[in-house]
């Protein structure tokens, strides 16, 4: 409908898989799934739930009358019970059993969690796919000496794929933090109003043991083995807190490679894919703007501000619970998920189909790597006799003379040609030259970049081997 706004993290950013997650169908399928696990297990433990009724749930399970749900909550203005009420008009033996000792928060809150959960298996599956598609370029490229920069200025040489491992080590951290983050996953579990589990113990006539056991049963017919063992009305908050600090987390090292990214193509050294229709500018046609990063920049900006939403709302929980965590959390959770699915495929789209530019790149060391490399000079030229102090003002002050050239004369560097033709260093133009070989200047940049990704990285990348197809496309 275009009369009315459209979440453009649907429309325009986010995967398919992940805008279903947190869809309507998602949620009330799972409400439904949750209705019938509960009723299964208190027909196996004896209460007056039916076989017959269990069945009828189950042949309604998908079919949701959502016309007679959403009518119902323009009545009674509460969308759980709304539900149980559609659930029952198409199961008329068992709407009498529906949600039986069971509260709002039961459907509403473990589905939450199993929405949740599976969100962070499809964000795990994409971050591994990223750093896989890094590590390859950061192998390819381990040798190809580059500028390394501090505070955007000139510094000593690193190389191409050893910059990368940079961007991989973030994601690493990101990666170890999501597993932490998965273990940390329980369901709500079947804990009544106030988390007492008064009600079920009334169900069962005073028997304790076999409220928990109806607890574990429910849980485990919908997959899990770990619920909380206290809760209030709700489960943690803080747990919604631990997950979008994740997401931001991840947001923050897809920020830092965009903005590598886009400085990069500014120097011309490397660019994102630019495909052979797309337009740069509306007026200016030459420009070939990096939008890709500029998106992943601007997304994970967004991730980074919601992060503070799941603190406060953690943070003001009243006793055993408050409403006023609710619309926060339809508004957060979903759209912090649903940004991050869209940073990482952009991000692999990115960093599938670098551009590497490598004349450029050795044209910035030609540019730099005289200044860079007279302490080598300066050893060299004191071990055949010269004086050490002498020889470094003299560097000084060649250095000055060559730096002025470049910059205010705009010509080329002549540092080297200063050295080579003042005798004090007893050195030839030639033997110069063999000291300037790039190669000479990235110390263990190859050697650090192959140790860690066989170390750290490939029994990462084994574990998901399977898992490992996934191309990044740029919906608009």
């Amino acid at each position: 409908m275009r009369e009315i706004y459209e979440n453009p993290l649907i429309a325009r950013y986010a995967g398919k898989q992940m805008a279903y997650l947190f869809s309507d169908d998602k949620k009330f399928k799972t409400w439904r799934k949750l209705w019938i696990a509960l009723a299964e297990a208190e027909h196996e433990m004896g209460l007056p739930v039916t076989k017959e009724q269990v069945d009828e749930l189950k042949a309604h399970a998908e079919d949701i009358n959502y016309d007679v749900a959403e009518a119902r909550e323009k009545e009674v203005r509460h969308d759980v019970m709304s539900h149980v009420y559609a659930y029952g008009v198409q199961c008329p033996k068992a709407k009498g059993i529906i949600h039986l000792g069971a509260t709002s928060c039961y459907v509403g809150d473990n589905t939450d969690i199993i929405v949740m959960d599976e969100a962070l298996k499809l964000v795990e599956i994409e971050l591994v796919n990223v750093i896989n598609a890094l590590s390859a370029f950061a192998l390819q490229y381990k040798d190809l000496p580059t500028l390394g920069f501090t505070h955007f200025q000139p510094a000593q040489l690193t190389t191409v794929g050893k910059r990368a491992t940079l961007w991989i080590q973030d994601l690493l951290m990101d990666y170890e933090q999501l597993k932490f983050v998965q273990s940390q996953v329980k369901l709500r579990g079947v804990k009544g109003t106030t988390g007492t589990q008064a009600s079920f113990l009334t169900l069962f006539d005073g028997d304790a043991e076999k409220v928990r056991l109806l607890e574990k049963n429910v849980a485990e017919k919908l997959g899990y083995s770990k619920w909380y063992a206290v809760t209030g009305q709700t489960y943690p908050r803080k747990f919604d807190s631990l997950v979008v600090d994740l997401l931001s987390s991840i947001a923050q090292s897809a920020y830092k490679f965009s903005n590598d990214m886009r400085l990069l193509q500014n120097l011309k050294e490397m660019e994102e894919p630019f495909s052979s229709k797309q337009i740069g500018s509306s007026a200016m046609a030459y420009k070939r703007n990096p939008m890709r990063s500029e998106r992943i920049s601007s997304l994970s900006r967004y991730v980074l501000s919601l992060a503070s939403s799941p603190a406060i709302t953690a943070s003001t929980q009243w006793f055993e619970r408050t409403l006023d965590d609710s619309a926060n959390r339809r508004l957060v959770i979903p759209q912090a998920f649903l940004a991050v699915d869209a940073v990482l495929n952009i991000y692999l789209n990115v960093c599938g189909d670098f551009v590497v530019y490598e004349k450029v790149i050795g044209k910035h060391i030609e540019e730099e790597l005289p200044f860079m490399a007279t302490e080598t000079i300066l050893m060299t030229a004191v071990s055949r006799g010269g004086d050490r102090q002498q020889l470094h003002e003299k560097i000084r002050e060649y250095s000055m003379q060559a730096s002025y050239r470049v910059k205010a004369e705009g010509k080329p560097n002549n540092l080297i040609e200063l050295i080579a033709a003042d005798d004090a260093f007893k050195m030839t133009r030639a033997e110069i030259d063999d000291l300037l070989s790039p190669a000479n200047f990235i110390g263990m940049a190859a050697a650090q970049t192959e140790e860690f990704i066989k170390t750290d990285i490939a029994p990462i990348l084994q574990a998901y081997r399977e898992q490992l197809n996934l191309k990044g496309e740029v919906n608009l």
